[in-house]
Parts: structure tokens; sequence; C-alpha cells
């Protein structure tokens, strides 16, 4: 990147991190997370996107201690979200999966964080706006697809 950046490329960059920290926020603050913190949610969408993690790769990809993790899955155990079994590769080891009570549970919560942001957008902005939206986001996608 040897090259000047432009004013507006910087700018740009700017003010889309600054909406995306904001619409993050608002974003997860939509669903009711119940007894579930806010670590032990991402634990629980990431567990629901796959087949089972160990322990120390929940904590790995979360960059925390395995220690942290243990508590977190620990905490996930007892409410019956996240349950425990033999990796069938490897069976020194235990897998992490999420219960079918943990899928419901993940499902709910990007139901009710896809219906904040629809409803967001159809309160507070007109359809004009809305598809002025939907051709940034196509340009945004293009960004982190190339």
């Amino acid at each position: 990147m040897g090259d000047q950046l432009s004013p507006s490329a910087v700018e740009a960059s700017q003010r889309i991190r600054a909406v995306i920290r904001r619409l993050r926020r608002g974003i997860a603050g939509a669903s009711d997370p119940g007894d579930v913190t806010l670590s032990q949610a991402t634990v629980l969408t990431r567990l629901a996107d796959s087949d089972g993690r160990t322990t120390s790769d929940l904590a790995a990809a979360d960059g925390v201690r395995h220690q942290s993790m243990t508590s977190t899955v620990a905490a996930l155990l007892d409410l019956g979200l996240v349950k425990r079994r033999p990796d069938p590769r490897d069976g020194r080891r235990l897998l992490v999966t999420v219960t079918a009570k943990g899928r419901r549970h993940v499902e709910a919560g990007r139901q009710a964080r896809g219906e904040w942001l629809a409803a967001r957008l159809q309160e507070e902005c007109t359809e004009g706006e809305r598809q002025t939206v939907l051709a940034a986001m196509a340009v945004l996608d293009r960004l982190v697809h190339e």
C-alpha cells in the first residue's frame, strides 16, 4: 500500500467501522439472552455452526485461556444448552456439541436480531434509502469477497 490513500477512502473506512460498531451493539442487544452471557452466547453460536469442538479449540477461537473457556462451557452444560461426547476420531478427546435446547436458543436469538434490524430499516428509512443500503452492501460484499 505504497500509494497515498484518498481522503474519501479514509473517511469511508472510518464511517463504515463506526457504523458497524454501533450496529453490532444494537443487534447484540436485540435478543433476550436470558441466563446466557455474551461470551456464552458467542460460544453457543459457534457450536451451533459446527459438529462439535474441544474446549481447547473454543478457547483458541475466542482468544481466551483454557480455564476461562472451561467455565463458559460448564455454565452452558448447567443450562442444558450443550453436552459433551467422545470425539469419533479420537476417543481420548471430548467434543462440546449444542443440544436441541441450545439450537432453539441460537435460532431464537438469530431471529430476534434479524427482526430488530429489519424493523429499524422499516421504521427509519424510506424505500429509496433501503435500496441505497442494498446497493452499498453489494459494494462492501465485493470488498471482502475478492
